[in-house]
């Protein structure tokens, strides 16, 4: 061989050894890379070449793969009652990806999950047909009917928590869509959403996780669980030393309660809670200072940009740096303290759990495509938000809300049920009509339920009881649901 064509021989081993090299890299190296790259369409296509598995509802799917047989799409996902559990589930779609219980659970509800793979290896074996895994989900049907009609029109949010074990109930958020508007791939589904979006009523806006809102009044249970747990008080009939109006420390500034002719000057704190008398409590909160109070919120949930259900809430905020003029309407939920609906959930839920504060959940299960159970959830406590003793506490201060305050619209026949309105102010210098809050918990027999609802502008007037006529009847419904269903 002469030297010429030697040398080319060599030049082309040394390019098919550098083609084997790469094709090994890619294959052996780099192909779990470009398997899950987001720009690979290929993903797109092979999530509904099958029956994509299930979100589960009270044992019932809430959602479905209809079979279209398209050209790049052999199924389109389907909701049931799709507006109602769109807050739970969130959207599939071929055109616009996954979000929600849709998007965490991916794996398990398109089968691609590792802990599948057994269970995959089988069926392609023995000829068996590919499908997805189910997301058992720790909804009641019955709790998130009655959340969602209650809001009905209403601009708002709302949840419901078991109490000893976390478990979510419900999860509501009002005005909602349909995700099945626009799951395929067309023009009409890309019309859909962007009608969606554009849409000044947010409808795709998950209020009861992902949107923060001044808690009001339903604040000032926090403020006296500071003041039980530091010793400022020991008793919910203690007397307070509180003028009317209370002058903000600091400045001329006055503040005052909704009606002057509420029994709030030195008021005890029963009497305080059931007229929810701004000024009793803005005085505890400017006296225990901002680092007491700030420490009390966080052990509720506040300041914890860790919280999973698996869907990652909004961060609720106490905060770190107010005056003490701020620390006094911070303690009354109003100045830079916002609170997610589903923070205020937590917050009754520990007060009804003995001062417990379970992590709460959405997802009880993982399960194969044959039903097998793949993971299962474990309860675990987030935190002991305050004693028992204190809870006790503040279960009696709730309960005589509901029973001879501003919360009886709230009032069950055959249960116990604890409840704190609020009213929170907004807007620029306060002109938004205030939201409406309640936050209550419901106990009878051995079923137990801790709940929150907040309705945006629905309140006709400025006054505490606003949150005691619109909110607490939408939490009744909700609780009733729960202990009576």
């Amino acid at each position: 061989m002469n030297k010429p064509i030697r040398r080319v021989s060599i030049f082309c081993l040394v390019l098919v050894l550098a083609l084997l090299v790469r094709t090994n890299w890619v294959q052996g190296v780099q192909a779990h890379a470009w398997a899950t790259n987001q720009h690979n369409d290929r993903n797109k296509y092979d999530r509904y070449a099958y029956p994509r598995g299930n979100i589960i509802v009270g044992g019932q799917p809430v959602t479905s793969s209809d079979f279209v047989n398209g050209l790049r799409y052999k199924y389109k996902r389907s909701w049931i009652d799709g507006p109602m559990y769109a807050p739970v589930t969130g959207f599939s779609s071929q055109a616009f990806g996954t979000s929600q219980l849709e998007s965490l659970e991916d794996g398990i509800l398109a089968g691609t999950d590792s802990r599948l793979f057994f269970r995959n290896t089988l069926d392609m074996l023995t000829g068996g047909d590919k499908k997805g895994g189910n997301v058992v989900t720790t909804i009641s049907a019955k709790a998130q009917k009655a959340a969602f009609e209650g809001l009905g029109n209403k601009k708002g949010a709302a949840v419901a928590i078991d109490p000893r074990t976390g478990a979510i109930l419900a999860l509501v958020s009002t005005p909602s869509y349909d995700p099945g508007t626009f799951s395929g791939s067309t023009q009409a589904d890309s019309n859909a959403k962007q009608a969606l979006e554009a849409d000044p009523n947010k409808p795709m806006l998950n209020r009861a996780l992902r949107e923060t809102y001044p808690p009001g009044s339903t604040f000032k249970l926090i403020t006296a669980a500071a003041a039980f747990e530091t010793g400022m008080f020991q008793n919910p009939g203690d007397k307070t030393q509180t003028p009317n109006p209370y002058v903000l420390p600091g400045t001329k500034t006055e503040l005052k309660n909704a009606s002057e002719t509420e029994p709030c000057t030195d008021a005890t704190l029963l009497v305080g809670m059931d007229f929810s008398c701004n000024t009793v409590f803005g005085k505890i909160g400017a006296d225990l200072g901002k680092d007491k109070l700030r420490a009390q919120a966080e052990k509720f949930g506040f300041n914890n940009s860790q919280v999973d259900i698996p869907i990652r809430p909004s961060t609720s905020v106490f905060p770190k740096n107010s005056t003490p003029d701020g620390t006094a309407m911070d303690a009354i939920g109003q100045h830079d303290t916002r609170a997610t609906p589903l923070q205020m959930a937590m917050v009754a839920a520990a007060i009804a759990n003995n001062g417990s504060l379970m992590q709460p959940y959405l997802v009880d299960q993982e399960q194969a495509g044959n039903l097998a159970v793949v993971s299962k959830h474990s309860e675990k406590q987030l935190s002991q938000a305050v004693s028992p003793t204190t809870a006790a506490k503040l279960q009696q201060l709730m309960e005589s809300v509901v029973q001879n305050g501003t919360g009886q619209k709230a009032q069950i026949d055959g249960a116990t049920v604890g409840g704190k309105t609020g009213t929170a102010q907004h807007g620029q210098d306060n002109s938004g009509l205030p939201f409406a809050w309640f936050m209550s918990y419901a106990k009878a027999g051995d079923k137990q339920v801790a709940v929150a609802v907040v309705v945006e502008d629905g309140a006709a007037e400025s006054s505490e009881i606003s949150g005691g006529s619109i909110a607490a009847p939408i939490a009744k419904r909700i609780m009733e649901a729960v202990v009576k269903g």
